[in-house]
């Protein structure tokens, strides 16, 4: 068994938790047999599309949805089986959580293939649970695990961007000047990247226990209920934090536009101020005949007191008036 050649992992299970490892060349053989089996592929890896296509007994239908480019949340029942892909957020090293990663699965009654791009913490889960008896029994389980792993994995990405707009609610009262924009700006990029694939993916598991299907016990129908129900709470968490978040963004435009009135206004008390002054100081500035106090040695410290007071009473005024 190779990652290279894309088989990840595949299990023939024992109905009780475990699981036999399959190799690569046990698997022709084995695809077609009754027993539980649960195979686990790397969409790119060399040898994944011939397998599928050749001697997994899959359709091209089948086969083509699998190993599609770019899919969202859904599920389609045909043929006695489901296909269904489920997204998962991207914990791998350096990548960021909303870049959510697909998992395309097609589920039989006596087999599940499951096809990644990139690897999902979900899926190690179960696969280590297979290897302590204590992972799924049957097929659906191996669903019902990956489903409710997916939104495990997800729990504490949502309780960082709780306490991330936490943060940002704090530093509006106690320190306004924090980069709060650019930080806001980045977490609703995140609650919408999330939402954007968790929605459809609440109603897909949701169909899962609305659909009449006859091997889906009504246990397991239950569990994907209780699954699409935390998935809806976590779409409305997602949308109460936009919801904040929008509120977050109106005070700040508030506040500057708060700051910027009270800047204009001072800027027009002054400039009315300064009016007056103008007016006077220009008409004394004509160069004409007949200008009073041109001639005498005091003219220009009557002048200053006489703008001194003019300024005091516009002062007064205004301050009567409640301006300043």
């Amino acid at each position: 068994m190779s990652e290279d050649d894309g088989l990840i992992g595949a299990y023939q299970l024992d109905g009780q938790g475990g699981g036999r490892e399959i190799a690569w060349a046990e698997m022709d053989a084995l695809a077609s047999k009754e027993n539980l089996q649960w195979f686990h592929f790397d969409r790119n890896g060399a040898e994944v599309e011939p397998w599928l296509r050749e001697k997994s007994g899959l359709r091209p239908l089948q086969v083509d949805a699998l190993l599609a480019d770019e899919t969202r949340p859904r599920v389609v029942f045909m043929d006695n089986g489901i296909l269904m892909t489920l997204r998962g957020v991207n914990l791998n090293p350096g990548a960021n959580p909303e870049d959510m990663v697909s998992l395309r699965m097609w589920i039989e009654p006596t087999r599940i293939f499951t096809v990644r791009i990139r690897r999902l913490m979900a899926v190690n889960d179960v696969r280590e649970k297979l290897t302590q008896n204590i992972g799924p029994k049957s097929t659906i389980d191996v669903l019902r695990m990956l489903a409710a792993g997916l939104l495990q994995r997800l729990n504490p990405v949502l309780e960082q961007m709780n306490d991330e707009i936490d943060e940002l609610e704090n530093d509006m009262v106690e320190n306004p000047n924090a980069d709060i924009r650019h930080r806001l700006k980045d977490l609703r990029r995140q609650a919408i990247a999330l939402r954007r694939y968790l929605a459809p993916q609440r109603e897909a598991l949701a169909r899962l226990y609305a659909e009449d299907v006859a091997w889906i016990d009504k246990e397991y129908r239950m569990a994907f209920r209780e699954t699409a129900d935390q998935s809806a709470r976590i779409v409305e968490d997602l949308d109460a934090m936009r919801e904040r978040a929008a509120v977050i963004q109106d005070e700040l435009t508030n506040r500057t536009a708060e700051h910027m009135n009270r800047n204009m206004y001072t800027l027009s008390v002054v400039a009315a101020l300064m009016l007056p002054l103008g007016v006077i100081t220009g008409m004394l500035g004509m160069n004409v005949g007949g200008m009073p106090l041109s001639e005498s040695k005091h003219g220009f410290p009557i002048v200053m007191g006489m703008l001194g007071l003019i300024v005091a009473l516009q002062v007064l005024i205004y301050r009567r008036l409640k301006w300043i």
